[in-house]
C-alpha cells in the first residue's frame, strides 16, 4: 500500500526560517491544482493508496472549491484505503469554520512552533500563539480528532525555562501528535545570513540537548510515545505518513519539488512552479529519475529507519550488509549507544544524542 503526497509549494508569508514565499493569488491557485490533476493522469502507477498528505507551503490557502476538486480527482483516479489517513497542513491562522465540509481530511498538522508571540515574530510568521488555541478548539468543533503540532527549540536567547512554558502549552491543548526541531541555520536562507552578520546567535550544544531532554521527558511522562528522534504519538496516532518514508514503503509525489519513491528508484519533479506547470501542460512529466543500488538503499535505511523506535530490522538486510552493520556498530553497541534487540539494532537515548557521527561510522562509502 503507497502513500501520495501532494506538493503545495507556496508560502503565504515569508518564513525567516525558509526564506520562500509566493503569494498564491486566484488564478495561480486554480492553474496549479488543474495541473496537478492532470499529473495524476500522465503517471502510470495506480497502487492502493492508504495514506495523503497535503504539505509543504501551505495548502491551507487553498480555496474549498479547489481542495474539493482535487481530493474528487484522487478519489477517482486511485483506490484509496477506506481507513485511509488523509493529512493536511495548516497554519493556525487559516483555520475557519466548514473548512473541510465534505473533504475526506481526518488529520491536521498545525506549525505552531512557539508560544510565544515574540518569537513568532522573529520567525516572521503571521499568526499569533492565541491562535493556535483557537485553531484548535474550531477543529475539534470540525470533527478532527487527530491534531498534530509542530514546534521548534533553540531560539537565539530562548531559555529552559523559555521552552519548558512551550512544551507545558502544548499539552495543555492535548494534540495526539507533536513533532518538535532544534531551530537549524540553513545556507541561503534569512535565518543564516542573520547569523553571518552577528546578528543572531546560536545557543550552545549543551543547551540544546538539555531541551532536548526536556522534551523527551515532559511528553513521555503524559503518555506520548518517542517514535522517532523528532516525533512523539499518543498511542494509535503515529503519523502513518511520515512512517512509510521510515520503513520503506513507496509513495507517489505530486506537484513542482515533489518525490517518489517505489523500492527500486526514486525521482523528483522539477521545482520551479512556473515550469512544473508549463510542462505538465505540454503533457509530459517533469521528472528525473535515479535507479537504486543496494549500497544507496543500505545507506537510506541507515538515516531512515535507524531514527525510529524499532531501529533497522537486520532480517531484512542481505547478509554482507548486515555483517557490515554489525561490525561497524559493535563499538556504539559496547558503549551502549546502540542496542540489539529482537534482531533489529537501534538508538538508545544517550546514543540520539551523537546520532549523526555514529551513522557515519554505519554508511558504507
Amino acid at each position: 500500500m503507497a502513500g501520495l503526497y501532494i506538493h503545495i509549494p507556496f508560502c503565504a508569508s515569508r518564513c525567516i526560517y525558509c526564506g520562500f514565499y509566493s503569494t498564491l493569488h486566484s488564478e495561480l491557485q486554480d492553474k496549479y491544482v488543474d495541473v496537478l490533476c492532470r499529473e495524476m493522469e500522465l503517471r502510470n502507477e495506480r497502487p492502493p493508496i492508504g495514506t495523503i498528505y497535503l504539505g509543504g507551503g501551505t495548502p491551507s490557502q487553498l480555496s474549498h472549491e479547489n481542495l474539493d476538486k482535487l481530493f474528487a480527482h484522487i478519489y477517482n483516479m486511485y483506490r484509496v484505503e477506506a481507513d485511509a489517513e488523509v493529512t493536511m497542513e495548516c497554519n493556525p491562522d487559516d483555520i475557519r469554520d466548514n473548512m473541510f465540509r465534505n473533504l475526506p481530511v481526518n488529520r491536521v498538522s498545525m506549525g505552531a512552533q512557539t508560544f510565544s508571540d515574540k518569537r513568532l515574530k522573529f520567525l516572521h510568521r503571521r499568526h499569533t500563539a492565541a491562535e493556535v488555541d483557537g485553531a484548535v478548539n474550531l477543529l475539534h468543533q470540525q470533527g478532527i480528532h487527530n491534531i498534530s503540532i509542530d514546534l521548534m527549540f533553540g531560539f537565539p536567547g530562548e531559555t529552559i525555562t523559555d521552552w519548558q512554558q512551550d512544551i507545558r502549552h502544548v499539552l495543555q491543548l492535548q494534540p495526539q501528535h507533536i513533532s518538535a526541531y532544534g531551530l537549524m541555520y540553513e545556507e541561503g536562507t534569512p535565518l543564516y545570513r542573520l547569523l553571518l552578520q552577528n546578528k543572531v546567535e546560536e545557543i550552545d550544544e549543551e543547551l540544546s540537548l538539555a531541551m532536548y531532554d526536556m522534551l523527551i521527558d515532559h511528553l513521555v511522562a503524559e503518555g506520548y510515545e518517542h517514535y522517532e528522534f523528532s516525533n512523539f504519538a499518543l498511542p494509535g496516532f503515529r503519523s502513518r505518513h511520515n512512517s512509510s518514508y521510515w520503513h520503506n514503503i513507496p509513495y507517489i509525489g505530486l506537484g513542482a519539488a515533489a518525490h517518489s519513491y517505489n523500492l527500486k528508484s526514486r525521482s523528483w519533479n522539477i521545482a520551479n512552479v512556473k515550469q512544473y506547470i508549463e510542462t505538465i501542460s505540454k503533457g509530459t512529466l517533469p521528472s528525473e529519475e535515479e535507479n537504486l543500488d543496494e549500497q544507496t538503499k543500505y545507506n537510506d535505511l541507515i538515516t531512515t529507519a535507524l531514527r525510529t523506535k524499532e531501529g533497522v530490522n537486520l532480517s531484512t538486510l542481505p547478509s554482507s550488509f548486515r555483517d557490515f552493520l554489525l561490525r561497524n556498530a559493535k563499538s556504539h553497541l559496547d558503549r551502549e549507544f546502540l542496542l540489539l534487540e529482537n534482531n533489529h539494532i537501534r538508538f538508545t537515548r544517550a546514543g540520539i544524542k551523537i546520532s549523526n557521527s555514529i551513522m557515519a561510522d554505519l554508511m558504507k562509502v
